[in-house]
């Protein structure tokens, strides 16, 4: 049994949960999320939402239970603190700039990488004398922010030997040594 699942989830003020059969929605000061349940039940007691798994012998219920349990965790923090991961462009020459929700990677290629990013994210670019400029995403959504990071770190994963590319801030790459003569 997964110890995480047997956890309640605190429901904060100013954060709504509509209970549905099949699907729970999250409501909060930084927008709404909801996700759908299969094979688990989810209950509402004394301001905590509960996860319990209903039938024991179940496989599928019984890996899942946690699972649920997280994502519905990460949707109650997230509409009501949110969520922010800060990307940091390790490099000569690399810079980043945003309009709106189109942002500007220069990474060392014949062209600059434009993309359009989605609404739910908020983007903000740093960029000061004599350090790495700084990509700042911040959403309500954690799958999404998560997967709009690891797409940006796609374009120039950093490498072992010079450590250039795009990396979380506070991420530590394990470098290699170089040719031996």
């Amino acid at each position: 049994m997964s110890r995480i699942g047997k956890h309640p989830v605190a429901i904060p003020q100013g954060v709504t949960v509509n209970i549905a059969p099949g699907s729970i929605t999250v409501k909060g000061p930084k927008g709404e999320l909801t996700q759908e349940i299969k094979v688990v039940s989810v209950k509402e007691e004394d301001g905590q939402i509960v996860v319990v798994c209903d039938d024991m012998n179940d496989k599928l219920a019984h890996s899942l239970y946690g699972t649920y349990r997280a994502l519905i965790a990460n949707m109650v923090k997230g509409v009501s603190e949110g969520f922010t991961k800060e990307l940091e462009l390790v490099g000569v020459g690399y810079r980043a700039t945003n309009q709106g929700q189109k942002l500007d990677l220069a990474l060392g290629f014949s062209h600059n990488i434009v993309m359009e990013l989605p609404a739910e994210i908020k983007v903000e670019t740093a960029m000061e004398k004599g350090k790495n400029p700084i990509v700042k995403l911040t959403s309500h959504d954690k799958e999404l922010l998560g997967k709009v990071c690891a797409k940006i770190r796609s374009f120039r994963k950093p490498e072992p030997y010079k450590g250039k590319g795009i990396k979380f801030v506070g991420e530590i790459i394990r470098r290699k040594a170089g040719k031996s003569a």
